[in-house]
């Protein structure tokens, strides 16, 4: 448990009262019993929930082409909310949902790029927003793919889609202001730094514009964070090596560094887009890698359409934060390439949809026995990579058990 300056006095039969209630709250997302009431009334607490990436590929804008003529809404042509439907149940739940952002944006009507320098739909935000969404990580390699100006249009558009964002700027001040968000009356920052950028430099006359990782930074802005208010820091850092189910040695290594050397709550990990382990190192919850959380590579892998959220629990106790950690695994579905006349094979999918297993599971009459089949491979997967290094025996659990 991290351990912070007590803001009031709790006493421990109170605590005691607080960890209890959470343990005892009904359902996945806790419950509304009088136990649990107890607890809120005597503890601060609120809930996290925390994905991969999001990086939209051109297969992806097709699909939002398709479903903008099935809805008739969305902008320029383009509907991503069917795609990102199937975690809203989840997302919403949170008092906090984070996200990654990845790519850059472009303009509403493109032209769009794909790999290896991304430019895609803005509407992408307004999709992201109302899966239940409030921040976006936004250091990732792909950040500088189209200079300054794209970094602009990014945080532009999720201004305009009323998503908060940190990790690149537009403006030295704006990169020296951490982002601090009151979270149920819980001051909470989000960092967000990067390994690179894919071999682009920042620019010489604006080095704020992206945070690339190093220990002494991350750990300044903690303390920037900690003195704008902040009692609970959050860390979303894009690290590792791509398409690898296990932390490397440097992701190893760093994640100790910031559990044992900083005050730093939560760490959130991405860019591997494969879901890599959760581990409890120090006191502190490390998410190494949450895999994809939406995206539709040239060649699927299997393991790149599978991805987690991150659930987590903070329950204030002593002075300090006790954090539960929970997941929930995901798929995205794909369709299969259409034969020489456009069409389908008959039953398989359709459409890209974004999927919360558990959901679609609980389900089963409406999944093709390939379906299910295919899901549950997929949670089990997520599963027994989240808890690859011993993360059962801190408490690491399905936010649903597999149906």
């Amino acid at each position: 448990m991290k351990r912070i300056a007590p803001r009031r006095s709790v006493t421990t039969g109170l605590s005691v009262l607080a960890l209890v209630a959470g343990l005892s709250a009904c359902g996945p997302f806790g419950g509304d019993d009088d136990t649990s009431s107890a607890a809120k009334a005597t503890a601060r607490n609120f809930t996290v929930a925390a994905s991969g990436d999001i990086l939209i590929h051109p297969q992806l804008v097709e699909q939002a082409r398709k479903d903008a003529k099935r809805t008739g809404k969305g902008t320029a042509g383009l509907d991503f909310e069917p795609l990102m439907a199937g975690v809203t149940p989840v997302v919403s739940k949170a008092d906090l949902g984070i996200c990654h952002f990845e790519p850059v944006v472009g303009k509403p009507e493109g032209p769009f790029e794909s790999f290896p320098a991304f430019l895609v739909p803005p509407q992408i935000t307004t999709a992201v927003k109302d899966a239940g969404y409030d921040s976006c990580s936004t250091a990732s390699n792909h950040t500088l793919d189209h200079g300054y100006p794209g970094v602009v249009r990014t945080l532009d558009a999720l201004d305009k889609a009323g998503l908060k964002h940190t990790g690149s700027a537009r403006s030295a001040a704006e990169a020296a202001k951490p982002l601090v968000m009151d979270v149920k009356g819980v001051k909470v920052a989000q960092l967000a730094y990067t390994l690179g950028f894919n071999g682009n430099e920042l620019p010489a006359d604006k080095p704020w514009a992206a945070n690339l990782t190093d220990l002494d930074r991350i750990t300044a802005a903690e303390k920037a964070a900690r003195e704008a208010g902040a009692e609970v820091v959050i860390l979303s850092i894009h690290w590792g090596r791509e398409n690898w189910s296990n932390p490397n040695r440097s992701q190893l290594r760093l994640g100790r560094q910031i559990a044992e050397k900083t005050g730093i709550d939560l760490v959130v990990g991405h860019h591997a887009h494969v879901v890599q382990p959760m581990e409890k190192v120090d006191g502190t919850w490390i998410a190494y890698g949450l895999g994809n959380h939406v995206a539709r590579h040239d060649v699927p892998t299997g393991l790149t359409e599978e991805g987690a959220i991150g659930w987590f629990e903070f329950t204030e106790r002593d002075g300090g934060w006790d954090v539960r950690a929970k997941f929930a695994p995901t798929f995205v579905d794909i369709p299969p390439d259409p034969d020489e006349s456009g069409n389908l094979p008959e039953g398989v999918v359709e459409d890209h949809r974004l999927l919360d297993l558990a959901t679609a599971l609980r389900d089963p009459g409406k999944l093709s026995d390939q379906q299910r089949s295919r899901y549950r491979l997929a949670f089990e997967r997520i599963s027994g990579t989240m808890l690859n290094r011993g993360a059962a025996d801190d408490g690491l659990e399905p936010l649903q058990p597999l149906p």
